[in-house]
């Protein structure tokens, strides 16, 4: 079998979290489920960083019982499902607090868990978020989407000052 059958369609947020992982603490990977947080984060940091999983049933439990103590040991890490243990995210802010080096934790997690007032409060200044999308059409295609600036860039097509007020006068706009 060819390794062109299971190479990854490159994606346009890797650059994104590469950047931030550059000047922020702590980052973000959110969106919905099977959107692909993780095969980019593991894709991207590939093997330099530790990876851990809330997935994983001992480490759940571990974070559970002594989120400070487990973040403690961690440093450059990268923290799979985190939505499934919300008291890291206070513990990974007193780590970020005493330590504000770039780059420290790379999170995945479910954008719902930014709805929780103790996390969007605990990591506020400390943390970028990147919204992870399902895979476009213009990924798989390799190019960049350009529809918007087609549309309302340089030599696109605006409606005159005259038809604008034409439609106000009719009540169309």
């Amino acid at each position: 079998m060819d390794d062109t059958d299971h190479a990854l369609f490159p994606r346009f947020s890797a650059e994104l979290v590469a950047t931030a992982l550059k000047d922020t603490p702590v980052v973000m990977v959110t969106g919905p489920r099977q959107c692909g947080k993780t095969t980019l984060v593991r894709d991207l940091v590939a093997g330099n960083r530790e990876f851990i999983t809330m997935d994983d049933d001992t480490v759940l439990a571990a974070a559970r019982s002594d989120p400070t103590g487990l973040v403690r040991a961690l440093d450059r890490t990268t923290i799979d499902e985190v939505q499934r243990v919300p008291d890291l995210l206070r513990a990974i802010k007193k780590s970020v607090d005493d330590d504000r080096r770039p780059g420290r934790f790379l999170l995945t997690g479910s954008a719902n868990i930014l709805t929780l007032p103790q996390v969007s409060e605990s990591l506020a200044g400390r943390m970028e978020i990147v919204s992870l999308l399902p895979l476009s059409r213009a990924e798989v295609r390799g190019k960049k989407p350009g529809f918007l600036k087609a549309a309302f860039g340089p030599g696109s097509i605006h409606p005159s000052a005259d038809s604008a007020r034409r439609a106000t006068g009719l009540g169309l706009a």
